[in-house]
């Protein structure tokens, strides 16, 4: 294959000579893509104009990244995480109408094959953590009740640390369960209250965080894979309005209306209705609204 150049190779044209090298492309999508990478990211050096020192830290720093991911661990993904960049690109593919629940990041510690429980069992295994009462209703945008929707809920524990995290130490499935509504499209179920806790902070991603005067902390929150044949899957959070990062989620996790509101109760009537032993469980009402699935 003979190479085709627009000119030579100049600070001034070197973008179009590089994408023009890519014109042989058969896949359409490969080449408008790296056209635009190309693009941007020969702005971002005539604009940085940085050293030769400068580029060989940065080219240090992602063979560094690359070096920290394994079978467990992404580094690549958690520094699209710190970047917003996770988000923008869940954002453009979760497009949905006024009024639908909105979506946020996966996260790295959804398992799957959680136990399916009745309404009102509680995921906490091993009754550590203030009692928490989850409860809410599943409607579509017309607020008609939802029948049938599965709701695969998981959470940190009061320490900040998911059960995978913690092996030998919590149970399995700790934290974790699939529920079904019912005609009424309500759903209820008990946990404890979650803790906002760190994003692994070791690798270079951490080391990017702290040169940038960022704290690598996630506000605490209960995640939720909603979904129904015939609508869109929601993947989001629910997050605690007091905690202390709410306004600084180290990954741009959270959406103002993915807030919820925790009410304390101290009824000692109410907690024995609620099956909690303790003298108070906090309460979280949370709805949630699906869209029917967009049709190509």
């Amino acid at each position: 294959m003979t190479a085709r150049e627009t000119g030579y190779f100049t600070e001034e044209n070197s973008a179009e000579v590089v994408s023009d090298r890519n014109a042989a492309a058969e896949d359409a999508r490969l080449k408008q893509v790296m056209e635009v990478v190309i693009r941007k990211l020969h702005e971002a050096v005539k604009e940085i104009e940085p050293t030769q020192d400068e580029w060989m830290q940065a080219i240090q720093f992602l063979t560094r990244t690359g070096h920290t991911c394994d079978d467990w661990r992404q580094e690549f993904i958690l520094l699209s995480d710190v970047l917003g960049v996770s988000m923008l690109v869940d954002a453009i593919n979760s497009r949905r109408p006024s009024g639908a629940s909105e979506n946020t990041v996966l996260g790295p510690f959804h398992v799957g094959g959680a136990p399916e429980y009745p309404m009102g069992a509680n995921i906490c295994l091993d009754q550590k953590g203030e009692d928490m009462l989850v409860k809410g209703r599943v409607t579509d945008t017309a607020g008609n009740p939802l029948e049938g929707v599965r709701l695969d809920v998981w959470q940190a524990n009061d320490e900040g640390f998911y059960d995978v995290q913690q092996k030998g130490i919590q149970p399995d499935f700790n934290l974790r369960g699939v529920f079904t509504t019912g005609a009424d499209g309500r759903y209820w179920f008990r946990a404890v209250r979650p803790r906002h806790y760190s994003i692994p902070a070791d690798g270079p991603v951490g080391d990017l965080l702290a040169n940038l005067g960022r704290h690598p902390f996630r506000p605490a929150h209960l995640h939720y894979i909603v979904s129904k044949p015939g609508f869109d899957t929601v993947t989001s959070h629910v997050f605690d309005p007091e905690d202390p990062y709410l306004h600084s989620d180290a990954v741009f996790g959270v959406k103002e209306s993915l807030v919820g509101r925790f009410e304390r109760v101290d009824d000692a009537g109410l907690v024995a209705e609620a099956g909690f032993g303790g003298t108070h469980y906090w309460e979280l009402r949370f709805d949630w609204v699906l869209a029917e699935a967009r049709r190509p």
